[in-house]
């Protein structure tokens, strides 16, 4: 399955809003999926498994997997912490996605940039 073209748009449409996000801005095709990076961190991907995936400060994922009902994301069999998975059906809404984009590239923003 290839990721939601719709969902990468609106994903890009939130962070263009935003200019203090713009700087270091790139995409890239990574997972399946289509990646949002910020300085070379990955933010926000819109998800070959459908929905998004995104990345968090690993100290919130637990609170937040509890409250809203992403869960972490599991690659090569393995739980990485600091990375959820959110379904398509929980970012349907702007009003829905908007908070984990800024959650996402406030993160991204706050890492060393990668060269």
């Amino acid at each position: 399955m290839a990721y939601d073209q719709e969902l990468a748009d609106r994903i890009r449409l939130i962070i263009g809003a935003d200019p203090d996000r713009l700087s270091g801005l790139t995409e890239k095709k990574m997972f399946g999926g289509l990646a949002f990076l910020i300085g070379g961190n990955m933010a926000i991907s819109a998800s070959k498994e459908g929905g998004i995936l995104v990345r968090v400060d690993p100290a919130d994922s637990q609170q937040l997997t509890e409250t809203t009902g992403a869960t972490v994301a599991v690659m090569g069999g393995r739980a990485m912490t600091g990375w959820l998975r959110v379904a398509a059906a929980a970012v349907d809404d702007d009003e829905d996605l908007v908070p984990w984009v800024e959650r996402s590239c406030a993160f991204a923003r706050s890492l060393p940039a990668k060269h």
